[in-house]
Order: C-alpha cells, then structure tokens, then sequence
C-alpha cells in the first residue's frame, strides 16, 4: 500500500488559509475532546438519532482502560445538542472530532497534503463550502446504510474523502511522494488516490471498529465523501468556474506535465 507524505507544491502562491484553519480548528476540537469525554458521546452523529430526530441518553459509564464495549447497546449516550432540528448540529459538529491521536493524525497529513492544491484551484470561500458539503454527504451516506446505527460516527475523513475525489479530478498527473513498504517512492496522483478508493471499496461493509473510546466513521462514507468530491469538482469546471490566477494556472498552462484534464 502507498502512504503519501507530500506533493509537488512548487507551483502554489501562498498559504492554503482555509486549509490551516480547518487543521486548527481539528487539533482544537479534539484536544477539547480529550478534557471533556462526554463531548464526544454527545456531539457525534448516532444514525438513529438524525432518523428519528431524538437525542438519545443512557447510563452507560464511559469506557475506561479496563472497560470493554460489547455490543451497540453497552455505547455511552449523552446529551447533546437536543431533539430535532438541533439534533442535526452534530452533522456538522462530528467533522471536527476524532477517536484518537492516530485517527486525528492521519486525517490531518492528508488534509495538510491534498487540501492546498484544491483550495488553491478554486478559492479559499468554494473550498470551505466544497469542504462542508462532502462532509455532509459521507455522513448521510453512512447513515443510509445504518440508518438504526447506534455507534457514534466522527472524523473528518468524509469531508477529506472529498479533497481527495477533487484532487483525483484536478490533478492526476501530479507527482505524490509515498511510502511504500521502506522505500520513498514519487507516483501520479492517480495512481495513489485511484489505490486508496479501491481499498474503501474493498471494505466498503468494514469500519474503523469502535475502539474503548468511541465510535469509528466506516468506509461507506469514505466512498460517499470521494464521489461528491469528484462530482462537485466536476461541476464546478463544466460550469465554467474560472481558474484562480496564480503560479499554479500558469503552470499548468505551459508545462505538460502538470497540465489539467479538465
């Protein structure tokens, strides 16, 4: 499996800013998760929740070192924004919250990695609202598929699912520099990007198993986050969405190698 560490960035005018916020706002959140357990039982989404519009509550104990989590019914529930509609907060507030540091630290390399190239294609205000609908759509995806799911979902991974399906679209030819097995080796986007969709299709009944913490975000939302990126990619460059102008256009205008599909 290939495991990217950068890309070919050479050609980016400035910082990414809404890609270092969104970072921030991700390291914020979740160190507020490590002070404060409840917050993640509450503010998570819970399948049944978003479908029966109620904020479910039980006296479950929040797992420690020494408990374990049997079945769906032994999951901590706590209160969180309230009954519908605010129930639908969590929608968003889960984007932003994590089940631990490895979860959190790949997320981030692969937002720090991807995100400023997309950003940088269509603009720092489409990015954050490209950012929020494919986050949106991965976790109405993983609903649809276990709309009775009492596992508490979380990550930024549906909305970086995205980022990844865009960059897929916008720039498949751009060298990756990847781990694979112990050497370093620099590959096409597309060859990274199209292995990591196989791999959440492969395992697209799978999950990221509820660990003594909290819930984990399946690959099916993965998959959902991947396709409305590269539809919402798609759609903004049929649409005649205009090419930010900065090195990276005028890159791509002369040299080959970088040169966009789309």
């Amino acid at each position: 499996m290939l495991f990217p560490i950068s890309d070919d960035d050479r050609h980016l005018d400035g910082p990414a800013w809404a890609t270092i916020v969104l970072l921030v706002a991700n390291v914020l959140v979740f160190v507020y998760q490590m002070s404060e357990p409840a917050f993640t039982y509450g503010w998570s989404v819970v399948p049944e929740e978003i479908t029966t519009g109620q904020d479910l509550v039980n006296s479950q104990p929040i797992p420690g070192p020494e408990t374990q989590i049997r079945s769906a019914q032994d999951i901590p529930q706590r209160p969180g924004p309230g009954p519908a509609p605010l129930i639908y907060l969590t929608v968003f507030s889960a984007m932003f919250m994590h089940g631990g540091f490895g979860h959190i630290a790949g997320n981030m390399l692969y937002l720090w990695i991807f995100g400023d190239n997309v950003e940088h294609r269509f603009g720092t205000a489409k990015f954050v609202l490209f950012y929020l609908v494919s986050g949106i759509v991965a976790t109405v995806t993983q609903i649809l598929m276990d709309p009775d799911g009492l596992v508490p979902n979380l990550g930024a991974s549906g909305a970086i699912a995205g980022v990844l399906g865009a960059y897929l679209v916008l720039f498949p030819r751009n060298r990756v520099n990847a781990v694979f097995i112990i050497r370093i080796v620099t590959v096409p986007a597309v060859v990274v990007l199209g292995l990591w969709i196989v791999l959440q299709f492969v395992n697209q009944w799978g999950a990221i198993g509820v660990t003594e913490e909290t819930g984990g975000v399946a690959y099916g939302a993965h998959i959902g986050g991947f396709l409305a990126g590269m539809a919402l990619a798609l759609a903004l460059r049929m649409t005649g969405t205009r090419e930010q102008s900065s090195r990276l256009s005028r890159s791509m205008a002369t040299d080959p190698r970088n040169r966009t599909l789309w």
